[in-house]
């Protein structure tokens, strides 16, 4: 009789696949409360990398990190009334505290543009302490009513950025710079996710924002990813809040503003744009354990790939020695191949008599015996490969599941189909959009015809993305 898989195939059921990952390599757990999640080591992991390099792009665009405070005055956030519209269905609201009713309500973050807004007009005083470019790590709460673990859950983690600037184009051409230079960047040659950059409809920006952009993945099954957005706020929370400044003319001017953020939905989009039916694939540049050196069996073994451990630790490589050998390797190996980790270094006695190891790639799959001299420099070079190999298939999937349409039935029939179209943003227009909208189908994003993001809704050229969306 044949064994049962150890997790649902994709192609059976694609969500049963998700979260026997998520399970099986131990990456999360739900939490008491609906809709929450505790996230284990292994996968805050993957989170802590995603933040170190994420981290150091904001900071090379120029911006700091600070934080504000988790529960923000009711008050603020009915100053922007777009904003508050649309995130009312969302909020949790304090009403009691220290034993008694509050005099004010308090929301628990749901985002920061208000309070933070409320410290921008108190720091702001000249065109001299613009731009201000502020960003925090934090966690945020939004009462999901369909949660799924770190797709949509009512408290995530996230970074979002605020800035203030002296002029539309500045504030512009940062939500821009951020668009392409951090989050695109990050995404396509770090995640390995060939994201496709655009702009929302305006039927899609976010509340308050005069433009959002998107970046956009398609997963395993079709389905499309939002995985990062950047706002254009216009002057609409300066309105609201008076952060003004005083310009080179002497004239008091209201700022420009912007707002972007990527949270720990990334993590649900690596899982679901590089798993396989054996367990998660990890892209090399992201992997906190990039090779895992195992001992097979015996005492000889187990000094050897600690010293093994040791010099590719020194050669710049994240590795994690595994000599448990009083756990059944194959069980071992399994558990390995489930959290995705790029190579594995095996080696037993035989291996000892020969000089060699067995080397094991996750990405491409297949073993080879290698000498244990070579993998110092051997190493690096197939991490690279790999990581290549997972970028190449995201965009392969992409092309290969994106059909040209020209109709409002054809680009739902693709949708439906498990996969995205592109039809001429002139075909389809509000009407369509929101005609789509009753077969759960979304434009995605807008695009001009060469691939890149254009300057309005309407330009000539445009095109949108349609798809079913997580």
């Amino acid at each position: 009789m044949a064994k049962a898989p150890i997790l649902t195939p994709q192609a059976e059921d694609f969500p049963r696949w998700y979260q026997d990952l998520i399970n099986k390599a131990e990456l999360a757990d739900n939490g008491p409360v609906r809709g929450t999640m505790v996230i284990r080591p292994y996968g805050y992991g993957l989170w802590e990398r995603m933040q170190q390099e994420m981290d150091a792009r904001i900071k090379d665009a120029g911006a700091q990190n600070a934080y504000f405070p988790l529960f923000i005055p009711q008050s603020y956030l009915t100053k922007e009334a777009e904003h508050v519209e649309g995130f009312a269905p969302e909020l949790a609201v304090v009403t009691h505290g220290g034993g008694k009713e509050l005099e004010e309500p308090v929301v628990v973050r749901p985002t920061s543009e208000t309070i933070i807004n409320e410290y921008f007009s108190k720091w702001v005083q000249s065109y001299r302490d613009l731009p201000l470019l502020i960003n925090q790590w934090a966690n945020v709460v939004r009462w999901e009513m369909r949660p799924r673990v770190f797709l949509r859950t009512s408290e995530f983690l996230w970074q979002e950025g605020h800035t203030a600037h002296a002029t539309y184009e500045d504030a512009r051409d940062y939500a821009a710079r951020i668009h392409r230079d951090v989050y695109a960047d990050f995404m396509v040659n770090v995640l390995g996710i060939d994201v496709v950059l655009g702009r929302k409809t305006a039927k899609e920006r976010f509340a308050g924002a005069i433009n959002t952009l998107t970046l956009e993945g398609m997963m395993g099954d079709g389905k499309a990813l939002q995985l990062g957005t950047s706002h254009e706020l216009g002057q609409n929370f300066a309105k609201a809040f008076n952060t003004q400044y005083l310009s080179k003319g002497g004239q008091q001017e209201l700022v420009w503003q912007t707002s972007w953020g990527v949270s720990t939905r990334m993590v649900g989009g690596l899982i679901m744009s590089h798993g396989d039916d054996n367990g998660l694939r990890v892209p090399p540049r992201l992997a906190h354990v990039q090779v895992v050196v195992m001992a097979i069996k015996g005492d000889e073994a187990v000094a050897k790939v600690r010293e093994l451990g040791d010099r590719l630790k020194a050669a710049g490589i994240r590795v994690q020695v595994d000599d448990r050998v009083d756990t059944p390797f194959g069980r071992r190996a399994v558990d390995w191949e489930l959290k995705g980790v790029p190579v594995r270094i095996e080696i037993g006695p035989r291996d000892l008599e020969n000089g060699t190891a067995m080397l094991a790639r996750r990405i491409p799959g297949g073993k080879e015996p290698v000498a244990i001299d070579s993998l110092v420099d051997l190493l690096p070079k197939v991490l690279e490969e790999d990581q290549a190999q997972l970028l190449r298939e995201s965009r392969e999937r992409r092309e290969a599941r994106t059909a040209d349409v020209t109709t409002i039935e054809e680009a739902a029939e693709a949708a439906v189909a498990g996969g995205w179209a592109r039809i001429r943003w002139a075909d389809l227009g509000p009407e369509g959009e929101a005609k789509l909208g009753e077969q759960a189908v979304s434009v995605r994003c807008l695009v001009a015809e060469d691939g890149s993001v254009p300057d309005a809704d309407d330009a000539p050229g445009t095109v949108a993305i349609v798809g079913r969306a997580y």
